[in-house]
């Protein structure tokens, strides 16, 4: 059975029909799932599943398949979010400075929002002092910055 299809779509989207939008849905739920199942579930032929698929990842609607992997695991038990706000002389900046965000090993997401900051930041560190380390010479320290602020994360809980 097929989800709901959403009719307010954006406009780099309104390509993709039913199928698409449920291959995407199944895959976002379980992006393991062998490609003769995506297609029995869909209803179409394997090899038609496959192409499509592969089209998805061409047009940037899937950006890729990765383990949801527990930073614990991994040596890196401290998660945050830091919010942080560029000075206003360094807007021209801001696709540089992103860019380099990517590049700390204990970033794992980055976030261009709106509101008072520019940026919302997942961190996960080693310890407390690695934590250190990001706000005050990661970021604090490129003098890009003109405040950040940080939120520990108890428990990460990821939605559907």
């Amino acid at each position: 059975m097929m989800g709901p299809v959403m009719t307010d779509l954006p406009k780099d989207v309104r390509g993709l029909d039913p199928i698409d939008l449920e291959l995407l849905s199944l895959l976002a739920a379980d992006g393991r799932m062998p490609n003769n199942a995506l297609a029995d579930r869909v209803g179409i032929a394997p090899s038609t599943c496959l192409t499509r698929v592969r089209r998805l990842r061409e047009i940037g609607a899937i950006r890729g398949f990765h383990a949801d992997v527990d930073p614990a695991w991994i040596g890196r038990p401290i998660q945050a979010m830091i919010a942080v706000r560029i000075r206003s002389e360094s807007r021209e900046t801001i696709g540089r400075f992103a860019a380099s965000l990517a590049g700390i090993p204990a970033v794992r997401d980055v976030y261009f929002v709106s509101g008072s900051y520019d940026f919302l930041l997942h961190v996960a560190a080693v310890d407390v002092d690695d934590l250190r380390s990001v706000i005050t010479d990661r970021l604090s320290g490129t003098g890009l910055i003109a405040g950040t602020e940080t939120y520990l994360i108890f428990e990460h809980r990821r939605g559907s």
